[in-house]
């Protein structure tokens, strides 16, 4: 069966966006409009006529509204297959019309824990005759048209409009977005039960989200991919704002948020900018402004820098931006951009900006997935912080107060670069970076080497990493990894401790002369 003419439909609706409007398009063809509560009101106060729910089935609503649409006139309206004798019958002899189109969008329950609501608000919020009526319409999408976003009326009016009545294509895939729709609104219910009954890790987990955008592919272009938002809605890549630029790719999507949250660890008085490519940091920096923060940042590896991805944790201002546009950039993220920074970045038309109104809280939690064959890993999101007092001097000499800023520092930024990890911090900026090798020394060597290129870029005469901090992301197991940092002119170390062969570790810091001090915490990040 193809067409199917709209002779009755049921218009429920919390959000009324559209309402009218496609009620209007079905009266015009002549169909009977069924409704409930603030959603019949809303008709008949633009002068549609429209037939109570409690009317049809003879049943009203009773328990505050919790029971008015289970009922066999309704589901039976939806559920029975018009071409088969039997079920015809059964409509006959118990008075069931069909029911051609059922518009329905659930309670928002989202929206309601989101706004911190009590636990009986929410419970309240739980819609059950709306999920149960889209199922049953979407399993009989043969016969019935179900729409469950307001964002599809405009399409269903014209198709109505135009051809009489809905295709079997068209109901086919409102059954399917029905669907997810509601598997979406149980996986929010039963996300916010676990966490109400303090389970971190239920016996059964799903994930859902809202589709962004399709990418034009993936990592490679022989990959296809697209991006999803979930209901955290955390400052961030999810919810910026792309002010110009070309679509973000999945590897901008994916660098982009990697260079939020690393800017996002840091105060916002204290402005910060980080430069990503590959996931990976290239150099961060504090300063007492953007701009020279981004200066610092450019100076730890300008030739990695290029085709890279600018966080800053500030509102970007003309001077700023006038230095990032001087190196081709893929996209520049922040919270705020003034007017006459974006009029300079203008000039770059595929330069892509975002802003997200805010940072991102560094220590709110939230689940990661990762796909593993047959599976998925899930943690939570590394919201571990160090400050000075969790931190214990295990060598001779005590570092200073310059060398405890910057081990911080580069304790912070070592957080979010790809294990294994070696950062080299001076000033408040990094000068060298190792990352995601197979052991610490060659990260730790691979680090020095940057510090001494960006020396020579630069046209110092030694390297940078000459007199700066050293951090590790996980323990030194043997004391190689240190050795090469004290060669490349490093002062102090900061590791989180652990291994076995932590005293061969502090005693060859004491015999370089460094400064070394254990966190107790790790930061991996594969």
């Amino acid at each position: 069966m193809s067409k199917v003419t709209i002779k009755r439909a049921l218009l429920s609706v919390s959000d009324k966006t559209g309402l009218i409007e496609l009620a209007k398009a079905l009266a015009a063809t002549g169909a009977e409009i069924l409704s409930t509560g603030g959603s019949a009101k809303a008709l008949r106060d633009a002068g549609i006529s429209v037939k109570e729910v409690a009317e049809h089935t003879g049943f009203p609503e009773m328990m505050d509204g919790r029971v008015k649409t289970l009922h066999p006139k309704i589901h039976g309206g939806f559920l029975a297959l018009r071409d088969k004798a039997d079920h015809v019958a059964a409509m006959k002899e118990h008075d069931i019309g069909g029911i051609d189109l059922v518009a329905v969008n659930l309670y928002p329950f989202e929206a309601t824990v989101a706004s911190g609501a009590d636990f009986d608000t929410c419970i309240e919020n739980i819609d059950i005759g709306g999920p149960a009526m889209v199922r049953s319409a979407a399993k009989n999408h043969k016969f019935v048209t179900i729409i469950t976003d307001p964002a599809d009326y405009p399409a269903i009016i014209a198709e109505i409009s135009e051809q009489g009545g809905t295709s079997h294509a068209t109901r086919k895939a409102m059954a399917a977005k029905a669907y997810a729709r509601t598997a979406a609104y149980d996986t929010a219910i039963s996300q916010w039960y676990a966490a109400q009954n303090g389970v971190t890790f239920p016996d059964r987990m799903t994930v859902a989200g809202t589709k962004v955008q399709e990418c034009r592919y993936g990592e490679n272009p022989h990959q296809v991919a697209a991006f999803y938002k979930n209901a955290e809605n955390r400052p961030g890549i999810a919810t910026a704002v792309q002010h110009q630029g070309k679509e973000l790719s999945y590897n901008n999507l994916n660098d982009t948020d990697a260079a939020f949250e690393l800017v996002s660890e840091f105060d916002p008085a204290v402005p910060t900018v980080a430069i990503i490519k590959h996931a990976n940091p290239c150099g961060v920096a504090t300063g007492a402004t953007l701009k020279e923060a981004y200066e610092k940042a450019l100076k730890c590896d300008p030739v990695s820098a290029f085709g890279g991805i600018v966080a800053l944790n500030g509102r970007v201002d003309a001077e700023t931006a006038a230095e990032i546009v001087k190196v081709f950039t893929e996209v520049i993220i922040a919270p705020e951009v003034t007017e006459e920074a974006m009029a300079i970045i203008a000039a770059k038309k595929n330069l892509r900006l975002l802003t997200t109104g805010g940072l991102a809280d560094p220590v709110q939690s939230a689940k990661m997935v990762k796909t593993v064959a047959g599976g998925y890993l899930v943690q939570n999101r590394d919201t571990g912080r160090i400050t000075k007092a969790d931190l214990k001097v295990v060598t001779k000499r005590a570092p200073s107060d310059t060398e405890l800023n910057d081990m911080l520092f580069a304790f912070q930024v070592a957080k979010h670069v790809k294990s294994n990890a070696i950062v080299y911090v001076r000033d408040g900026m990094t000068v060298g970076i190792g990352a995601g090798q197979m052991n610490r020394r060659d990260s730790s060597r691979i680090a020095a080497i940057r510090a001494g290129e960006a020396a020579e870029t630069a046209g110092d005469t030694e390297s940078l990493a000459k007199g700066s901090v050293v951090a590790s992301d996980a323990f030194f197991p043997f004391a190689d990894g240190l050795l090469a940092a004290a060669e490349a002119g490093a002062t102090a170390v900061i590791q989180p401790g652990g291994s076995m062969r932590d005293q061969d570790v502090i005693d060859a810091a004491d015999a370089a002369g460094l400064a070394m001090v254990f966190t107790g915490m790790r930061h991996f990040r594969h």
